[in-house]
């Protein structure tokens, strides 16, 4: 079998830098506008799955090289076979790598620089929060190939009103960043030249914090949401006393009371 232009590539289509507690994981397939292709979804997991058991990484953002942040799917990919078990393998493991996401301990900014469209506007809404370039656009086009955004509506429905999601889902029109903002999709719009410094100073502020009560806070979010509002109450009221057990917690309180910086021991 012949090599993919991946393969042949000398760079890796997923770079990686670590810095002072935050991975920045950048999507570099920019001639193919950084499709989610099987191989990019393989080098995410991978990223994701590491990272996830990491001491040291606080934060994570995942970013873009080129002109576009993401368009989903690799379309030549997905027409290349015929096989309905080949596509739901696709399918499968690109739903994988979303609840890696919300199941991942650190918080995941997205950094959108371009358009993002159909998973990749997906990717987008599965992250924890986002920060986006004026220039940024997005959009659930599937259906104007004839492929309603199924499984992107998952994450659309969730940061979206719900007439605001099915207008997407049912047009395939883009929006814009400042859209994008009042719609909730992200949660900052800043010029081009500002949105590296502006996602970095976004993960160095929620870096600085403990990183035991992050992730202690993430997780109850995601697992609160379903349930109705006794349930989650009691649920977040065992979790808060959970957190007030932690070093961090008495060691925060403790700072606050003395007026002194605390010092976190991610316990």
């Amino acid at each position: 079998m012949s090599a993919t232009a991946d393969e042949l590539s000398a760079e890796p289509i997923l770079q990686r830098d670590d810095s002072d507690g935050i991975a920045t994981l950048t999507l570099n397939r920019p001639q193919q506008c950084n499709t989610l292709s099987s191989q990019m979804l393989t080098s995410l997991q991978q990223a994701l799955d590491d990272i996830a058991t990491s001491d040291t990484i606080r934060v994570v953002i995942i970013a873009a090289n080129g002109k576009a942040f993401c368009p989903g799917h690799d379309l030549k990919e997905m027409r290349a076979s015929e096989d309905r078990a080949a596509h739901q393998a696709l399918f499968n493991q690109c739903s994988r790598m979303m609840l890696s996401i919300n199941r991942l301990p650190q918080p995941v900014i997205a950094e959108v620089q371009g358009i993002a469209t159909a998973a990749g506007c997906q990717l987008v809404a599965n992250c924890d929060l986002a920060v986006a370039s004026t220039q940024a656009e997005f959009a659930v086009s599937g259906i104007n190939v004839g492929l309603f955004c199924s499984t992107p509506a998952v994450s659309l429905s969730r940061n979206l009103a719900r007439k605001q999601a099915m207008q997407m889902l049912l047009t395939g029109d883009f929006i814009s960043a400042d859209t994008a903002l009042q719609y909730g999709l992200v949660n900052q719009v800043v010029a081009a030249d500002q949105l590296p410094q502006a996602t970095r100073e976004m993960a160095a502020k929620i870096a600085a914090k403990s990183a035991h009560s992050i992730q202690l806070g993430k997780k109850m979010f995601y697992q609160q949401l379903p349930m109705d509002l006794s349930d989650a109450y009691a649920f977040a009221s065992e979790r808060m006393t959970c957190n007030m057990d932690s070093h961090d917690a008495r060691e925060g309180i403790d700072a606050f009371i003395d007026k002194r910086k605390p010092e976190w021991k991610n316990r």
